[in-house]
């Protein structure tokens, strides 16, 4: 069984940093695909970035030269490098994996596996 344990997560001024981690196990096959995905109360889940198997990037155009995606596979751990926050980026996020290929890294139904979510708060 395919567990995500995310951590990380904490409340932060606007313009700090957080790293945020995922940790995986159970897999009986690497990994095609893992991103972050985060979340607001009574807001849709929206893709924030993903790193497939080659270790190619993708990101959500908010978070741009300010959020590095990173997958170490021997750890079987992702990690989100998080700097210049704002307070726009306050959200629950989610550590998401597939198995099988992803053709649109931002839509939630292209993952099988979620975490539990770690929450991030950037004040003002």
């Amino acid at each position: 069984q395919v567990q995500l344990t995310e951590s990380g997560g904490a409340s932060v001024q606007s313009g700090g940093s957080l790293r945020l981690s995922c940790v995986a196990s159970g897999y009986r096959h690497v990994a095609s695909c893992m991103g972050w995905f985060r979340q607001e109360p009574g807001k849709e889940r929206e893709g924030v970035a993903a790193i497939d198997s080659n270790g190619s990037t993708s990101y959500a155009d908010s978070v741009k030269g300010r959020f590095t995606i990173s997958q170490d596979n021997a750890k079987n751990t992702l990690a989100l490098e998080m700097n210049s926050l704002k307070p726009e980026d306050t959200a629950m996020y989610y550590c998401a994996a597939s198995t099988q290929t992803v053709y649109t890294w931002t839509r939630v139904s292209s993952y099988a596996y979620w975490g539990q979510g770690t929450q991030v708060t950037v004040s003002s």
